[in-house]
């Protein structure tokens, strides 16, 4: 199938998961996961009506912009973010999806003072405690949530998360669970209206982390084809 035809089919996967909790595609955002696709790919997309891109890795989003991978989709940036690459996402993305610590969200409110902008994040919640992933701990973020919006070159949104792998289907669920309930937590404490986005699903569960209630799925594979890691 093409990208566009992969699209379609996610979209309306999408839309009937959203109608079983009262609401419609419309009111979910699919982000492309285009990390290993060329421009010519990310260009495809867009012309197939995808909402965002997202990108993992800075050198490959640095050199797509270069390329005008992106333009006619706004982009995000959705894999680890080191300190020292900071400077060169800032401004370049409507969106840092994956905020993962204190001294992260310092160095993002320092690169947007000096650029004199507002840089719109989420915080990435470690949702199942695996050493091996980054992210605040449940527990750590309310916390974050204080100190986020203490810092005003930044404007959070919202929370992202990566649960484990999952063995069989439905396996994630109760980790989508826990995150909406998050989600709601904060919303109802302490937050405005720009608390907004739940982004969690992928590929293999988009349409079950819409039915816990995300409103933004990051979906790769599913859309441009299996990823070639031999390159």
């Amino acid at each position: 199938m093409s990208i566009k035809e992969n699209i379609a089919y996610i979209r309306a996967q999408i839309d009937e998961a959203a109608r079983a909790t009262g609401r419609t595609g419309a009111d979910i955002t699919l982000v492309g996961a285009s990390k290993m696709n060329d421009a010519a790919a990310c260009q495809e997309a867009i012309a197939a009506g995808i909402d965002v891109l997202g990108e993992n890795r800075v050198q490959e989003m640095t050199e797509k912009l270069g390329q005008n991978a992106y333009d006619g989709a706004p982009l995000h940036f959705i894999g680890h973010l080191q300190r020292n690459k900071v400077k060169q996402v800032v401004g370049k993305v409507a969106l840092i999806q994956s905020v993962s610590s204190i001294a992260l969200l310092d160095e993002i409110e320092k690169v947007a003072a000096k650029m004199d902008l507002v840089q719109d994040i989420l915080l990435e919640v470690n949702i199942g405690g695996e050493e091996a992933k980054s992210g605040f701990a449940p527990e750590e973020v309310f916390d974050a949530v204080r100190y986020a919006r203490t810092l005003p070159h930044i404007s959070l949104r919202g929370l992202m998360t990566i649960p484990p792998i999952a063995v069989e289907q439905g396996a994630n669920i109760p980790y989508f669970d826990k995150i909406r309930a998050l989600f709601v937590d904060i919303g109802e404490k302490m937050y405005d209206n720009k608390w907004e986005y739940i982004s969690m699903g992928m590929s293999d569960d988009y349409a079950e982390a819409v039915r816990c209630g995300a409103n933004m799925v990051r979906v790769g594979s599913a859309i441009f084809g299996a990823r070639n890691y031999t390159k």
